[in-house]
């Protein structure tokens, strides 16, 4: 069975309070932390300074996503902070394959990111590139958003490629992730979910954790059975 992994994004947490708010999902398997630069997606959010101080008071490994323009020149910076993944867009890198191998050679996982309308077909030969892929499902920039049902069928091939070539890729699904869509995303056969407003939006972030994870891992069984 593909192992079902819960990654809470930091965009939903008390940033006055972010060192407590990481304690609060010490159980999760990441911690997914959103980087905007107001240029590729309309929100400003936190950058590399901010983002190793995270690192250094995480109590599980960070998965940087970086929604930001020029991913070539700025996202290899994160893989030397020692974060354990790094996720550029696709949209915004003009090689990603030498991207990719240059996050590797720094010490990350390498992971590709797909906006909703972005067809996956085009980056399937590069699979073997990567660790992880992340199929957005919802418009990159804000937390809060519903799920699109329309990139279902996208993850579905997604999976089918990833499962043919052999190779051990993550499928990552961001946005509108909770009790109800990890089962629709992870019968599509992504295994890697971030939750934002799911999980801190919950009176208790860790019993929100241990739900999804629990949902998350029955879908998979059941889908891995049939």
């Amino acid at each position: 069975m593909t192992q079902c992994c819960i990654n809470p994004s930091i965009l939903s947490a008390d940033f006055v309070n972010l060192e407590a708010e990481l304690q609060r999902i010490s159980t999760a398997d990441a911690v997914h932390v959103d980087v905007m630069d107001n240029h590729f997606v309309p929100n400003l959010t936190i950058g590399l300074p901010v983002v190793q101080r995270i690192q250094a008071v995480s109590p599980v490994p960070l998965d940087a996503h970086l929604m930001i323009a020029d991913a070539d020149r700025w996202a290899p910076g994160f893989a030397d902070a020692g974060l354990a993944s790094v996720t550029f867009h696709a949209e915004a890198s003009i090689a990603p394959v030498k991207l990719a191998r240059e996050l590797r050679s720094r010490g990350a996982k390498a992971g590709m990111a797909l906006r909703p309308a972005t067809p996956v077909e085009p980056y399937l030969d590069m699979l073997f590139e990567l660790d992880m892929l992340l199929i957005m499902t919802v418009e990159p920039g804000f937390g809060g958003q519903a799920f699109l049902d329309c990139t279902l069928p996208k993850i579905r091939r997604a999976r089918a490629a990833i499962d043919g070539s052999g190779i051990n890729v993550a499928l990552q699904v961001d946005g509108g992730i909770t009790e109800e869509t990890i089962v629709r995303a992870a019968e599509a056969g992504a295994n890697v979910f971030v939750a934002g407003s799911a999980v801190y939006g919950a009176e208790d972030p860790e019993a929100a954790i241990k739900r999804l994870r629990a949902e998350g891992s029955r879908t998979l069984r059941s889908a891995s059975a049939e």
